[in-house]
């Protein structure tokens, strides 16, 4: 295609009666080739001269993920060129086993008809001369035993021909002056191995985390395959034979910036990988098959290759829908891209990561939607369950109403019974017996309707007046002679215990409904109270008389509301938890300064609904609607050889020291 026919359009045989051609394009279709090549299938504009359009790796319709919607919209544009009048002029090169697929779409079919020419395995003598030619036309010569074994050694092999133009590349580079000699190709590796001796070297060059890098980078481009075996490429085992995956420079964006550069550069100048128009791809298709540790981490990875193909192109999709939960995973989808990619759930980069951050934002937000659902399914239910028990309340409060009527009506009976048996005895001793005999019944036979009886507990206290509203949050001072009361009214509340009278005005927030109220240990004796927007306030109550606010209002967690909060035992330290899923520690030892610690703490995937400390003060829990737990483990200064990092690895101290500077809570240990 490059090296024949588009020469050939761009610079017609001298003496012909051609018309140059309006322009020649090349393209792959890529991904979403709609809306990458809209422009560039249509004819040049105001011209008599045809618009030749090149369609290189057709075969990418069916391997990089585009819809079938837009598969065939494009093959239309495409077979539009068949119209008497078109002025577009269209070439399409597809791998041989994908005519299959190309006989799905019914346009596409008809045109093949008359318009396919096979281009099957080059002739001995058509080898020889891509051999020895280009080598001439540079003021080469090659040495006639290395052309007769390359000729032995490429006729008929799988993907032969890329790999010979690697291995001339190579054994150039090993040549004596200007002749390519047999001896350069052996230093070059030969066929099979100048390809992967290259891939080698610079893999064997690589830090550990730029090696790990180039796995990603080389794995994200490459298609795992849908099942379709093919001898071809050399791979007849089960899920198909994979292909090259063009990929858009943004999608590489993961691990460090500065490392993903050195990877990329290292790939390009060893011409394992291209650049193209902010696209990265395989050189050479033969690098699947030829490299068996590139082809050992297909193999390895295969069903989670096919995962994240699918997973980048819906979040692509989300993207350019404006992120409409409608386009969100669910269901199975959800839970294969879960449990594919665990270590990504946290929303911000740390070592390890395989996702790209829309990719990672993306997921995120389908769990977040699928605990939000779950929450609300569960306030449902939980709202049905009160309807049912205010109605079977009622129920019971009838049926005993009714059962205490029937016990007035039994005892009125029985005394009417017994005094008329008295009343009667001394001149009809007879009815009087049998009068005494049924009252006797009435009280001695079993009651068979049923008995409702419930007990109550008795109540401590009176009714705390003071809030103007609902009631939110309360909390005992630690002397238990005080409590505290948030209301929705933007209020904090003091009531003596011992009394149940409030002590003082009540204390007011200036951003909203209270969210949680707490008291530091008696020792500090610091009340904290949380509004709306992620506001903080705190205020001295060593004096429960006259309160007063600490420092200025503080702001946290995105302005997303706080919604649980607690003290250290120590009462050095607060933790913070919200709606956004994080959870932040202040330093509160001189109150009037607080500040937060380090960074929030991130793993949760929805609101955070509960933290509490340890009773040492060494760890905190909290809990959340995403049906986790997690512990933090706070305190390092003890005596240990080692700590855990976050991502459950184990760091020395010396390695904490120098990677981690910036926690200076040092939150280190999660779990579930």
């Amino acid at each position: 295609m490059r090296a024949g026919l588009i020469p050939r359009l761009r610079t017609p045989v001298e003496g012909e009666a051609e018309v140059p051609p309006a322009a020649v394009r090349i393209l792959t279709p890529g991904a979403d080739p709609l809306r990458t090549h809209a422009d560039r299938i249509v004819p040049v504009p105001g011209s008599d001269a045809d618009t030749w359009l090149i369609v290189d790796q057709f075969e990418e319709l069916y391997t990089l993920g585009a819809g079938p919607a837009d598969r065939d919209t494009f093959i239309d544009r495409l077979v539009a060129a068949t119209d008497a009048d078109s002025r577009l002029r269209v070439v399409i090169a597809v791998r041989a086993d994908f005519l299959g697929r190309c006989a799905e779409h019914p346009g596409l079919t008809a045109a093949l008809q008359n318009a396919t020419l096979l281009a099957g395995p080059m002739s001995r003598a058509e080898l020889r001369e891509a051999i020895v030619r280009p080598a001439a036309a540079a003021g080469l010569i090659v040495e006639r035993s290395l052309t007769d074994r390359l000729l032995d050694e490429v006729e008929g092999a799988p993907g032969g021909l890329p790999m010979m133009s690697h291995v001339l590349l190579e054994t150039w580079r090993h040549r004596s002056g200007r002749v390519l000699t047999e001896t350069a190709y052996e230093a070059a590796g030969g066929l099979h191995g100048a390809v992967v001796r290259t891939a080698e070297q610079v893999y064997g060059e690589l830090t550990a985390p730029q090696a790990e890098l180039a796995r990603r980078i080389l794995l994200r481009l490459v298609a795992p395959g849908d099942g379709t075996p093919s001898p071809t490429l050399g791979f007849a085992q089960a899920g198909g034979p994979p292909s090259r995956r063009p990929t858009e420079h943004a999608e590489l964006g993961f691990g460090s910036p500065a490392d993903t550069r050195v990877v990329l550069e290292r790939l390009v100048r060893a011409r394992l990988i291209t650049f193209d128009d902010g696209t990265v791809d395989l050189a050479h298709e033969a690098l699947i098959t030829a490299w068996p540790r590139l082809r050992a981490w297909i193999d390895a990875e295969r069903d989670r290759l096919r995962v994240h193909r699918s997973l980048s192109e819906a979040a692509r999709t989300w993207q350019a829908l404006g992120q409409e939960n409608a386009a969100l995973y669910a269901g199975s989808r959800l839970d294969a891209a879960r449990d594919a990619f665990p270590r990504d759930l946290a929303p911000q980069d740390r070592p390890g990561n395989e996702l790209t951050p829309l990719e990672r934002q993306f997921l995120t937000a389908s769990l977040r939607r699928r605990y939000r659902t779950a929450r609300v399914r569960r306030t449902v239910v939980a709202v049905l369950a009160a309807l049912t028990l205010i109605a079977t309340g009622t129920a019971v409060a009838a049926l005993q109403a009714r059962a205490t009527a029937q016990a007035e009506r039994d005892d009125a009976v029985f005394g009417r019974l017994t005094a008329e048996a008295d009343r009667v005895r001394d001149t009809h001793a007879g009815l009087a017996a049998r009068l005494d005999v049924a009252a006797y019944r009435m009280r001695s036979t079993p009651d068979l309707r049923p008995r409702l009886t419930s007990d109550a507990g008795r109540v401590l206290a009176t009714r705390l007046p003071g809030h103007d509203g609902i009631g939110s949050s309360v909390a005992y001072a630690p002397d238990g002679r005080t409590l505290a009361g948030g209301g929705h009214d933007g209020t904090v509340r003091l009531w003596d215990t011992g009394t149940g009278r409030p002590l003082d005005e009540p204390l007011r927030l200036s951003t909203g409904p209270v969210g949680a109220v707490a008291f530091s240990p008696p020792d500090v004796d610091l009340l904290v109270a949380t509004g709306k927007g992620g506001g903080l306030q705190l205020w001295d109550v060593r004096d429960r008389l006259r309160p007063r606010a600490v420092g200025r209002p503080l702001v946290s967690h995105d302005e997303e509301n706080v919604v649980s909060v607690a003290f250290a035992p120590d009462g050095r330290t607060l933790a913070t938890a919200g709606d956004d899923g994080t959870v932040r520690l202040w330093d509160v030892r001189d109150p009037a300064r607080a500040e937060p610690y380090g960074q929030e703490l991130t793993g949760h995937l929805d609101t955070v609904t509960s933290v509490s400390f340890s009773p040492d003060g060494d760890a905190l829990a909290s809990a959340g609607y995403d049906l986790t737990a997690r512990v933090w483990t706070l305190d390092t200064d003890r005596a240990a050889d080692h700590v855990c990092d976050r991502t459950g690895g184990v760091l020395t101290r010396a390695e904490w020291e120098e990677h981690l500077p910036q926690l200076g809570y040092r939150a280190v240990c999660e779990g579930r």
